[in-house]
């Protein structure tokens, strides 16, 4: 059965709309690989309450599919411009449709 992930990224005072731009073309640029490895959708939303945190919500396919993925970008290095605007380490939650 699918994951869906609820990611919560605070970017520094200020720096929503550079992380939002980062965060969209880096889903251009890596979104084929991770349809690969098990991505079937996410999409990126705003905070009513909080200017400065940016919500993705994905869907994949197994939660150990997307955490091997997440380990290799940060190990790589290609997850930190992102991580330079962020204010603090984002928060990842899984969750399942109950049955």
């Amino acid at each position: 059965m699918a994951v869906k992930v609820i990611i919560e990224f605070q970017a520094k005072p200020g720096q929503r709309a550079e992380l939002q731009s980062l965060m969209e073309s880096m889903g251009e640029k890596f979104g084929p690989v991770m349809r690969e490895r098990g991505a079937l959708d996410f999409d990126l939303y705003q905070v009513p309450d909080n200017p400065d945190m940016i919500v993705e919500i994905a869907e994949w396919e197994t939660a150990e599919g997307r955490e091997a993925l997440m380990e290799e970008a940060v190990a790589s290095g290609d997850f930190a411009p992102m991580m330079e605007l962020l204010a603090k380490p984002p928060r990842a939650t899984y969750v399942r449709q109950l049955t």
